[in-house]
């Protein structure tokens, strides 16, 4: 695995079309498309980016780099999330979510590894705009969700691969690219009766595929940074599972 999408696996597979605006589902600025691959010991993932002047400082795993420019894979597991970014220096950003409401004492969710006194976890009410009446609970109808900054998934992979010269505007990149794998037996946390882990054929995940950009006009941070996703969420609010892509497990 090299963080490059030229082998015979990824040529073969069906890529995605273009990535759109998340809230709106227009046109994304720079081309980006994902493909996914499974077999009986993981799911394979790649991202292909698009992208003139290739970034990327944050170095400091599980630093939150949509700060800057990355790529973004989460998968849902019904009760539970987890959220993977990945930008042009292959810095990784790892969380699980767990709903507040789905973790109880003796539950599934309550092992060592999920650690609610752990000084990195917090809880996240979403992305989306608060009121009054939402302040602490979010807009989601389920409320605010458990965040495990510290959880990282057993196994994971990954690499990137860029096309250009990373952090040198002297000349035009073609873009980046990720690989992404990640073993079932890391994804157990997210699985229950009605979803094994491996998949069976057949089986439908719900998952979403994104990238954030920062992008500076006339001297200033465009704000907020342009998402993109596989699946437009009608929000700026990457944090909705219902409105992610339905993943089908093909044999």
């Amino acid at each position: 695995m090299d963080g490059s999408t030229q082998c015979a696996a990824w040529t073969a597979a069906e890529w995605s079309p273009r990535l759109v605006d998340m809230v709106d589902g227009g046109p994304a600025l720079y081309d980006t498309r994902v493909a996914a691959l499974w077999d009986d010991d993981a799911f394979y993932v790649a991202f292909r980016a698009e992208e003139p002047y290739v970034r990327a400082r944050i170095s400091t795993r599980d630093e939150p780099v949509f700060r800057e420019n990355d790529v973004e894979l989460f998968i849902d597991g019904g009760d539970a999330y987890y959220e993977l970014e990945v930008n042009a220096l292959g810095t990784l950003y790892e969380v699980l979510f767990v709903w507040r409401d789905a973790f109880t004492r003796g539950g599934r969710f309550d092992i060592p590894s999920l650690d609610v006194h752990d000084p990195r976890t917090l809880t996240f009410a979403g992305d989306d705009d608060r009121t009054p009446a939402t302040f602490w609970t979010g807009g989601h109808p389920r409320g605010p969700r458990w965040a495990f900054r510290g959880w990282d998934l057993p196994g994971l992979r990954s690499a990137v691969h860029v096309d250009g010269t990373l952090n040198d505007d002297r000349d035009i990149d073609r873009g980046w690219s990720v690989e992404l794998a990640l073993p079932w037996h890391g994804l157990e946390v997210l699985a229950d009766l009605d979803r094994p882990v491996p998949p069976r054929a057949g089986d439908r995940w719900r998952m979403c595929f994104g990238r954030f950009q920062r992008i500076i006009s006339s001297g200033r941070e465009v704000q907020p940074h342009p998402a993109w996703v596989l699946t437009p969420h009608g929000r700026y609010d990457t944090h909705r599972p219902e409105q992610w892509s339905v993943v089908e497990f093909v044999a």
